[in-house]
This record gives structure tokens, C-alpha cells and sequence, in this order.
């Protein structure tokens, strides 16, 4: 294992910023990853499910009985998605996991420095839909788990929804309809795409899928939410709410889970009393598995940039252009005179890529934005660490 060795990605062609490249760890572990002050010493940690790495010499701490998940060529890990909250309001920073897709939604208790496995304790009997997000659905600074679950045993029943914890968060989370409990869009097992925005401009985040998008109301809790029926792409991932062509009215960015290809849904006029989309191809073949999806202003321009990559072997060699390089991206935004946002690809690193779901926060405090994954590669922290 090479953790802990660090070395300086390379600056391609055409590339503004400068990024130092930490290998965690090499081998396959997880293809979701958080980062939070575990220990609270003051530095910030790696969580990937399994373990989390201690900084700054990322020593590694088992959280709970880790797999062996081989090379990732046939086989997945356990930890899809990985969040770091103080869930149940002690001081210190818990883990949120979703597992293989079906399987229930957990936390990890932060033991506060004793030794051994973290408690768990079960979130939903089932997260569904591959990009479930814990983000802050109400803008009111706090997170909330959204995503598709169904009762066990009871696929046909699939429901969008989002969690909270209870007055006691070690039982299950409340559940707070978005969707009918109908197996309807987005709501899969095996699902692709999911995005929260505010679509119609309303001041409210709505929750979008490929088939459409649920308008959230004045009460929330009121669900189900009205859904707006659209054409939104095939097996995406996260889908980003962005107005790319200056307009006025908010698009949708996508990128494709497992072929290739990065679009915008450009919306225009209203038809029976819902928006139109209009798809155009913004990257058709630039990276193939692109699983995951970010907004975020890489260069401080005030404009956001969308950073993606490749998942490694999403589906093993089955995928288009499953071999080529585990290319990582930043898409750097620039506006024309028209308005209209333009996309520049910035490559970071062939060998790292992208997961189901990554983080891109500024993880040593310099004011810069850096980007930690976890995939079928290995576990890496890239920092930026100027411009060119």
C-alpha cells in the first residue's frame, strides 16, 4: 500500500491551476468518501466507509469490518455515498453511508475516541436511486438525506423522499414524502439521476429525476410534491441546476453514468402548465462513466465550474471506453457576450478519476477549493496549490 506518498499532478495542456496529489490509499475501498475532523484535532480526515485516515500522516482506522473488494473489475464496494454530520448533536462528526443500491441507509456512531467499531444504526430500510444526496434541501443551512427508498420487500412501492432524524436518531429517520409510494421516476432500485435546485425560480429547491421534476410547496411536509413530467436525459448522475445560457431561467446540467457524453436541458416556454427542455450536448465524447457531478467555482471567479471525471470500471470492461484513463476534470465556466456560459476542460489527473459520489471542499484552509475521491483506483486527495 503507498499511503501517504505525494506527488504533483501534472499540469496538462491548457490547465490555469496547479494541483499536488495525495495517494491515500491504493487500493479499492469505496466509491463514496467524506471528510470531517473525526478525531478533533484540528485537521481535517478521510472517511470512505469502511475506515477513516487520519491526517496528516493518513493513518488508517477501521470504522467497521471492512471488505475485500478485489480490483473492482467484478466487483463493488460497500459504500457508495459517504457523508460527515454530527448527527445526533454530541460535538463530534458521524458518518452516513449508502451501501450496494437496496440495501438500507446507515449511520456510524463517532465513538469519541475510544477504540473499536463505530455503533451503527439504520437510517431507512432501503436507498434507492444510485445518486441519493445529503444536501440542504431548504436553505436554511441544515442537511437533509434525499433520495428514493421502498419498505422491505416491497420494490413496487418505491417512494422519493427526504429524511431526518427523530428526537432519537439512533431509530430510524422520519420519513417525509417527495413522490407518490408508486414506483414511480427516479425511484428504482438501479434508478439514474437525481439533482435539487429551484427549477421555476420560485425561491424553493425542487428534487429532479430524468423524468421530471417535483415542485416543492410552501409546506414541505405536505407531500406528495406536484411533479412536472420532462424529458431529462437517460442514466445520468447528480443533475445540476444552472443557467447556462443567461436567460433568466434555470437549466439542468447532467452527465451520463456509464457512456459518454455531458448535456444541458435548456429550458424554455411553458406547455400544460410545465416548462420545456431543450438538450444540447455540451462534451459528447470527452470521458466515458462520468458517475458524478459538482458545481463549484474552481478559479474564484465568481462563476461555477463543474468538476466530473471517470468511474474507473463502473460495470467492469462492459462500459464505453471502460479501459481508457481515470481521467479527473474541472470544466472551467466562462461568459460570452451573449450570455451564454462556456465549459473549457481542464484535466487534473489520469489516474484518479471519480466514484458515485466525491467531495470538493477546501480541505487544508488556504481559500482554495480541492477535490477528494474514492473509486476502483484507490482513495486521493488532490489540492490546489496555485496557478500556472
Amino acid at each position: 500500500m503507498t499511503t501517504g506518498i505525494v506527488v504533483l499532478a501534472a499540469v496538462l495542456a491548457g490547465s490555469e491551476l496547479e494541483w499536488k496529489k495525495t495517494i491515500i490509499d491504493a487500493r479499492f475501498r469505496a466509491e463514496g468518501v467524506a471528510t470531517a475532523d473525526v478525531n478533533r484535532d484540528g485537521r481535517r480526515d478521510i472517511l470512505i466507509g469502511d475506515y477513516w485516515y487520519e491526517a496528516p500522516t493518513w493513518t488508517k482506522h477501521e470504522i467497521r469490518p471492512p471488505g475485500d473488494y478485489g480490483d473492482g473489475l467484478g466487483s463493488y464496494s460497500e459504500c457508495m455515498c459517504a457523508w460527515a454530520d454530527d448527527i445526533n448533536q454530541d460535538g463530534w462528526p458521524d458518518q452516513i453511508v449508502i451501501g450496494f443500491p437496496g440495501k438500507p441507509a446507515l449511520w456510524y456512531e463517532n465513538p469519541k475516541g475510544r477504540p473499536g467499531h463505530w455503533p451503527v444504526h439504520q437510517i431507512a430500510p432501503s436507498a434507492c436511486n444510485e445518486t441519493p444526496l445529503y444536501t440542504d434541501l431548504f436553505g436554511d443551512g441544515k442537511r437533509v438525506l434525499v433520495m428514493a427508498w421502498h419498505p422491505e420487500g416491497k420494490p413496487e412501492k418505491g417512494q422519493m423522499a427526504w429524511f431526518t432524524p427523530g428526537d432519537d436518531p439512533t431509530q430510524p429517520w422520519r420519513v417525509h414524502p417527495i413522490s407518490e409510494a408508486n414506483g414511480g421516476p427516479g425511484t428504482a432500485v438501479f434508478a439514474h439521476g437525481l439533482g435539487v435546485g429551484d427549477v421555476n425560480g420560485d425561491g424553493r429547491n425542487d428534487v429532479l429525476c430524468t423524468g421530471g421534476w417535483w415542485e416543492q410547496p410552501e409546506n414541505p411536509t405536505a407531500g406528495p410534491w406536484r411533479f412536472h413530467p420532462a424529458q431529462l436525459g437517460d442514466a445520468v448522475a447528480n443533475m445540476i441546476v444552472y443557467d447556462i445560457n443567461g436567460d433568466g431561467r434555470n437549466d439542468v446540467i447532467a452527465s451520463s453514468a456509464h457512456k459518454y457524453g455531458i448535456w444541458a436541458f435548456e429550458q424554455g416556454d411553458e406547455s400544460g402548465g410545465s416548462p420545456t427542455f431543450a438538450r444540447r450536448d455540451l462534451f459528447p465524447e470527452l470521458v466515458s462513466e462520468t458517475h458524478a457531478l459538482i458545481a463549484a467555482d474552481m478559479d474564484r471567479d465568481g462563476l461555477l465550474d463543474l468538476v466530473t471525471g471517470k468511474r474507473f470500471w463502473s460495470h467492469g470492461r462492459a462500459e464505453p471506453g471502460a479501459d481508457r484513463p481515470a481521467m479527473l476534470y474541472w470544466l472551467q465556466a466562462r461568459r460570452g457576450r451573449d450570455g451564454q456560459i462556456e465549459f473549457e476542460p481542464r484535466p487534473i489527473d489520469d489516474q484518479s478519476g471519480i466514484g458515485t459520489q466525491f467531495e470538493v471542499v477546501d480541505f487544508n484552509d488556504d481559500g482554495r477549493l480541492d477535490i477528494v475521491t474514492a473509486n476502483k483506483k484507490g482513495v486521493f486527495l488532490l489540492e490546489q496549490v496555485g496557478t500556472r
